[in-house]
């Protein structure tokens, strides 16, 4: 069942190939142990993929894809959960970063100023960001470490339901034909 839906809303390897800006990328997608999706494959591209969400650097997208190159993982979902953090959702996470960073640090949180300025930046960031750092990389570890986990134990418990609901079919075909033959 997940393994469906994945595979509906993924592109296909194919597609990425006849693409003419990602030619240079062909070695990569030609690789099809990183298009599988497995269990082990699903998991660990929830890990890469929202763990490269989380910190606020640029190019993220071709973090995650070393990521899953290096790991083994599945290259779509991996380099797509990195837009979970995208211009509209990026405030809120890396302000909640910061504060975790902060209470983390035993810092005070600074305030934000009634206009925002190049040069309010300029003289924060010295404060502000080994505080987002650490904020976004303890959020980072925590949330791909339990994403992985959870995806994992969602796909163990559809596969168990699926193999039940196959083995209730056939006692039940069993038990119609069993009847079938002493009439």
């Amino acid at each position: 069942m997940l393994r469906r839906l994945l595979q509906r809303h993924i592109p296909h390897q194919d597609t990425l190939k006849r693409n003419r800006s990602l030619r240079f990328l062909s070695p990569i997608v030609a690789n099809t142990s990183l298009w599988v999706l497995t269990r082990r494959s699903v998991g660990n591209a929830f890990m890469v993929g929202l763990f490269c969400a989380m910190l606020p650097i640029p190019f993220q997208m071709a973090l995650a894809a070393c990521g899953a190159w290096l790991l083994r993982c599945n290259l779509p979902l991996s380099v797509g959960l990195v837009w979970l953090t995208n211009p509209l959702t990026m405030p809120v996470v890396f302000y909640g970063n910061y504060r975790l960073g902060s209470w983390l640090l035993d810092t005070p949180v600074q305030p934000a100023p009634n206009h925002l300025s190049t040069h309010w930046f300029a003289a924060k960031m010295v404060d502000i960001l080994p505080v987002l750092f650490l904020g976004s990389l303890v959020s980072a570890v925590v949330l791909g470490i339990i994403s992985n986990i959870v995806l994992r134990l969602i796909w163990r418990w559809q596969v168990s339901r699926s193999w039940k609901r196959r083995a209730k079919r056939r006692c039940a075909q069993r038990e119609v034909i069993h009847r079938n033959t002493l009439t």
